[in-house]
Protein backbone atom coordinates (compact mmCIF):
# COMPACT_ATOMS: atom_id res chain seq x y z
CA UNK A 1 0.00 0.00 0.00
CA UNK A 2 1.16 3.50 -0.92
CA UNK A 3 1.89 5.77 2.29
CA UNK A 4 0.24 8.56 1.95
CA UNK A 5 2.98 10.86 3.85
CA UNK A 6 6.91 9.26 3.43
CA UNK A 7 9.85 10.59 4.95
CA UNK A 8 12.86 8.57 3.62
CA UNK A 9 16.56 9.27 5.38
CA UNK A 10 15.42 12.54 6.19
CA UNK A 11 18.60 14.76 8.00
CA UNK A 12 17.96 18.47 9.31
CA UNK A 13 20.10 20.76 11.24
CA UNK A 14 20.00 23.72 13.48
CA UNK A 15 23.13 25.63 12.41
CA UNK A 16 26.01 22.65 12.15
CA UNK A 17 24.11 20.70 14.52
CA UNK A 18 22.51 17.50 12.91
CA UNK A 19 18.82 17.49 14.94
CA UNK A 20 17.86 14.39 12.92
CA UNK A 21 19.61 11.78 11.44
CA UNK A 22 18.22 9.52 8.75
CA UNK A 23 14.68 9.65 10.29
CA UNK A 24 12.13 7.25 7.43
CA UNK A 25 8.80 6.93 8.67
CA UNK A 26 5.15 6.02 7.07
CA UNK A 27 1.85 7.36 7.84
CA UNK A 28 -0.88 5.93 5.86
CA UNK A 29 -4.58 7.42 4.14
CA UNK A 30 -7.19 7.35 7.38
CA UNK A 31 -4.37 6.12 10.01
CA UNK A 32 -3.29 8.12 13.16
CA UNK A 33 0.49 7.33 14.03
CA UNK A 34 2.31 8.80 16.26
CA UNK A 35 5.52 10.17 17.19
CA UNK A 36 6.87 9.60 20.70
CA UNK A 37 10.39 10.82 22.52
CA UNK A 38 11.61 12.37 25.81
CA UNK A 39 12.34 16.04 24.85
CA UNK A 40 15.12 16.72 22.10
CA UNK A 41 14.48 13.66 20.51
CA UNK A 42 13.59 15.34 17.40
CA UNK A 43 9.91 14.97 17.25
CA UNK A 44 9.25 18.54 16.54
CA UNK A 45 11.80 18.97 14.27
CA UNK A 46 10.30 16.07 12.40
CA UNK A 47 7.11 18.02 11.65
CA UNK A 48 9.07 21.23 10.83
CA UNK A 49 10.59 19.42 8.22
CA UNK A 50 7.38 18.25 6.72
CA UNK A 51 5.38 21.16 6.92
CA UNK A 52 8.06 23.05 5.11
CA UNK A 53 9.05 25.54 8.45
CA UNK A 54 12.69 23.81 7.77
CA UNK A 55 14.66 22.46 4.99
CA UNK A 56 15.88 19.07 5.29
CA UNK A 57 20.22 18.53 3.67
CA UNK A 58 19.64 15.23 3.16
CA UNK A 59 16.23 12.79 2.46
CA UNK A 60 12.96 13.02 0.97
CA UNK A 61 9.36 13.98 1.85
CA UNK A 62 6.86 12.96 -0.54
CA UNK A 63 3.02 13.40 0.01
CA UNK A 64 0.69 11.56 -2.23
CA UNK A 65 3.68 10.48 -3.89
CA UNK A 66 4.90 13.76 -4.85
CA UNK A 67 7.94 15.36 -3.50
CA UNK A 68 6.87 18.46 -0.79
CA UNK A 69 10.44 19.00 0.80
CA UNK A 70 12.00 22.25 0.63
CA UNK A 71 8.83 24.05 -0.95
CA UNK A 72 7.87 27.03 1.47
CA UNK A 73 5.04 26.41 4.43
CA UNK A 74 2.51 28.26 2.78
CA UNK A 75 2.90 25.84 -0.26
CA UNK A 76 2.73 23.01 1.73
CA UNK A 77 -0.31 24.28 3.74
CA UNK A 78 -2.26 24.75 0.08
CA UNK A 79 -1.41 20.58 -0.91
CA UNK A 80 -3.54 19.86 2.30
CA UNK A 81 -0.73 19.44 5.19
CA UNK A 82 -2.67 21.19 8.78
CA UNK A 83 0.38 21.89 10.97
CA UNK A 84 -0.85 22.62 14.35
CA UNK A 85 2.27 23.71 16.49
CA UNK A 86 3.40 23.42 20.09
CA UNK A 87 2.02 25.97 22.28
CA UNK A 88 -0.84 26.55 20.14
CA UNK A 89 -0.12 30.11 18.53
CA UNK A 90 -3.81 31.40 17.76
CA UNK A 91 -3.81 34.76 16.86
CA UNK A 92 -4.79 36.38 20.33
CA UNK A 93 -6.25 39.79 18.94
CA UNK A 94 -8.67 37.97 16.77
CA UNK A 95 -11.92 36.40 17.89
CA UNK A 96 -12.23 32.78 17.99
CA UNK A 97 -14.12 33.09 14.73
CA UNK A 98 -11.96 34.94 12.88
CA UNK A 99 -8.90 32.67 13.58
CA UNK A 100 -11.66 29.79 12.54
CA UNK A 101 -11.22 31.42 9.06
CA UNK A 102 -7.83 31.88 8.39
CA UNK A 103 -7.04 28.52 8.73
CA UNK A 104 -9.50 28.74 5.42
CA UNK A 105 -7.16 31.25 3.78
CA UNK A 106 -6.09 29.00 0.50
CA UNK A 107 -10.08 28.18 0.34
CA UNK A 108 -12.28 29.55 -2.19
CA UNK A 109 -15.66 27.07 -1.88
CA UNK A 110 -18.89 28.08 -0.73
CA UNK A 111 -18.65 25.30 2.25
CA UNK A 112 -16.33 27.66 4.60
CA UNK A 113 -19.15 28.56 6.97
CA UNK A 114 -20.79 25.29 7.33
CA UNK A 115 -17.23 24.11 8.26
CA UNK A 116 -16.81 26.97 10.89
CA UNK A 117 -20.05 24.99 12.24
CA UNK A 118 -18.67 21.65 12.03
CA UNK A 119 -15.70 22.87 14.18
CA UNK A 120 -18.27 24.34 16.59
CA UNK A 121 -20.38 20.87 16.58
CA UNK A 122 -16.83 19.24 17.88
CA UNK A 123 -15.86 22.32 20.12
CA UNK A 124 -18.95 23.33 21.51
CA UNK A 125 -17.58 25.47 24.14
CA UNK A 126 -15.68 27.31 21.10
CA UNK A 127 -19.10 28.35 19.85
CA UNK A 128 -20.27 30.09 22.98
CA UNK A 129 -17.23 32.49 22.87
CA UNK A 130 -16.81 32.78 19.05
CA UNK A 131 -16.84 36.79 19.20
CA UNK A 132 -14.40 36.84 22.05
CA UNK A 133 -10.53 37.47 21.33
CA UNK A 134 -8.61 34.26 21.52
CA UNK A 135 -5.84 35.41 24.01
CA UNK A 136 -9.14 35.33 26.40
CA UNK A 137 -9.06 31.67 26.29
CA UNK A 138 -7.85 29.00 28.34
CA UNK A 139 -5.10 26.96 27.53
CA UNK A 140 -7.31 24.21 26.91
CA UNK A 141 -9.78 26.39 24.95
CA UNK A 142 -6.39 27.75 23.03
CA UNK A 143 -5.46 23.98 22.08
CA UNK A 144 -9.04 23.00 20.59
CA UNK A 145 -9.27 26.34 18.31
CA UNK A 146 -5.87 25.55 17.20
CA UNK A 147 -6.91 21.93 16.13
CA UNK A 148 -10.08 23.44 14.76
CA UNK A 149 -8.30 26.04 12.90
CA UNK A 150 -6.04 23.26 11.00
CA UNK A 151 -9.53 21.82 10.10
CA UNK A 152 -10.79 24.63 8.22
CA UNK A 153 -7.73 23.42 5.80
CA UNK A 154 -9.84 20.25 5.00
CA UNK A 155 -6.04 18.45 5.16
CA UNK A 156 -5.22 15.39 3.91
CA UNK A 157 -3.50 15.19 6.90
CA UNK A 158 -2.54 17.06 10.20
CA UNK A 159 0.28 17.47 12.16
CA UNK A 160 -0.12 17.90 16.04
CA UNK A 161 2.69 19.11 17.94
CA UNK A 162 1.96 18.16 21.78
CA UNK A 163 -1.42 18.56 22.15
CA UNK A 164 -1.80 17.73 25.41
CA UNK A 165 1.19 19.26 26.85
CA UNK A 166 -0.10 21.59 29.58
CA UNK A 167 -3.72 20.46 30.18
CA UNK A 168 -5.21 18.93 33.06
CA UNK A 169 -5.34 14.97 32.71
CA UNK A 170 -9.83 15.91 32.14
CA UNK A 171 -9.06 18.08 29.31
CA UNK A 172 -6.62 15.81 28.03
CA UNK A 173 -8.80 12.88 27.68
CA UNK A 174 -11.03 15.49 25.99
CA UNK A 175 -7.99 16.61 23.35
CA UNK A 176 -7.69 12.56 22.46
CA UNK A 177 -11.63 11.99 22.03
CA UNK A 178 -11.74 14.79 19.74
CA UNK A 179 -8.45 13.33 17.67
CA UNK A 180 -10.30 9.93 17.75
CA UNK A 181 -13.48 11.05 16.59
CA UNK A 182 -12.35 13.25 13.98
CA UNK A 183 -10.08 10.71 12.62
CA UNK A 184 -13.17 8.16 12.02
CA UNK A 185 -15.75 10.97 11.26
CA UNK A 186 -13.90 13.27 9.11
CA UNK A 187 -11.53 10.85 7.78
CA UNK A 188 -8.41 12.71 8.77
CA UNK A 189 -5.38 11.25 8.59
CA UNK A 190 -3.25 12.33 11.90
CA UNK A 191 0.44 12.51 12.56
CA UNK A 192 0.81 13.16 16.17
CA UNK A 193 4.02 14.18 18.22
CA UNK A 194 3.59 12.91 22.17
CA UNK A 195 5.41 12.94 25.03
CA UNK A 196 1.89 11.37 26.51
CA UNK A 197 2.50 8.17 25.27
CA UNK A 198 -0.17 6.57 27.39
CA UNK A 199 -2.65 8.82 25.52
CA UNK A 200 -0.87 8.34 22.05
CA UNK A 201 -0.97 4.89 21.99
CA UNK A 202 -4.40 4.47 23.32
CA UNK A 203 -5.83 6.25 20.47
CA UNK A 204 -3.06 5.91 17.21
CA UNK A 205 -2.49 2.85 15.08
CA UNK A 206 1.12 3.01 14.21
CA UNK A 207 3.95 4.21 16.52
CA UNK A 208 7.55 4.92 16.16
CA UNK A 209 9.82 6.09 18.90
CA UNK A 210 12.61 8.58 18.54
CA UNK A 211 15.62 8.95 20.32
CA UNK A 212 18.62 11.76 19.94
CA UNK A 213 17.78 12.64 16.23
CA UNK A 214 16.70 8.26 15.10
CA UNK A 215 14.01 6.22 15.04
CA UNK A 216 14.94 3.33 17.36
CA UNK A 217 11.73 1.04 17.14
CA UNK A 218 8.69 1.17 15.38
CA UNK A 219 5.50 -1.08 15.47
CA UNK A 220 1.50 -1.17 15.61
CA UNK A 221 0.62 1.17 18.86
CA UNK A 222 -1.03 -2.55 20.58
CA UNK A 223 2.46 -4.07 20.30
CA UNK A 224 4.22 -0.58 21.63
CA UNK A 225 1.97 -0.94 24.81
CA UNK A 226 2.92 -4.32 25.31
CA UNK A 227 6.95 -3.90 24.84
CA UNK A 228 8.59 -3.69 27.55
CA UNK A 229 11.11 -1.03 27.12
CA UNK A 230 8.18 1.23 26.13
CA UNK A 231 6.45 0.60 29.26
CA UNK A 232 9.27 1.40 31.10
CA UNK A 233 10.40 4.33 29.93
CA UNK A 234 7.53 5.82 28.61
CA UNK A 235 4.67 4.48 30.55
CA UNK A 236 6.20 4.38 34.29
CA UNK A 237 5.23 0.56 34.34
CA UNK A 238 8.19 -1.57 36.48
CA UNK A 239 8.65 -5.22 37.06
CA UNK A 240 7.34 -5.26 40.91
CA UNK A 241 9.79 -8.45 41.31
CA UNK A 242 12.58 -6.63 40.41
CA UNK A 243 14.19 -4.89 43.32
CA UNK A 244 17.41 -2.71 43.11
CA UNK A 245 17.59 -2.00 39.39
CA UNK A 246 17.77 1.63 38.72
CA UNK A 247 16.14 3.01 35.46
CA UNK A 248 19.70 4.88 34.06
CA UNK A 249 20.93 1.98 34.54
CA UNK A 250 19.01 -0.58 32.57
CA UNK A 251 20.11 -1.00 28.90
CA UNK A 252 16.96 -0.83 26.11
CA UNK A 253 16.67 -3.69 23.80
CA UNK A 254 16.55 -0.90 20.75
CA UNK A 255 20.21 0.26 19.17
Amino acid sequence: MTALLELRNIETYYGPIMAIRGVSLEVHDKQIVTLLGANGAGKTTVLKTISGAMDPQKGTVTLAGHDIQSRDPDAVARLGVAHVPEGREVFPFLSVDENLRVGAFSRHDKGIDDDVELVYHYFPVLSDQRKLPAGFLSGGQQQMLAIGRALMLRPSIMLLDEPSLGLSPRLVAGIATIIKRLNEEQNVTILLVEQNARMALEISDYGYVMETGRVVMEDTSERLQNATDIQEFYLGMKDEGVRGRRRWKQRKTWR
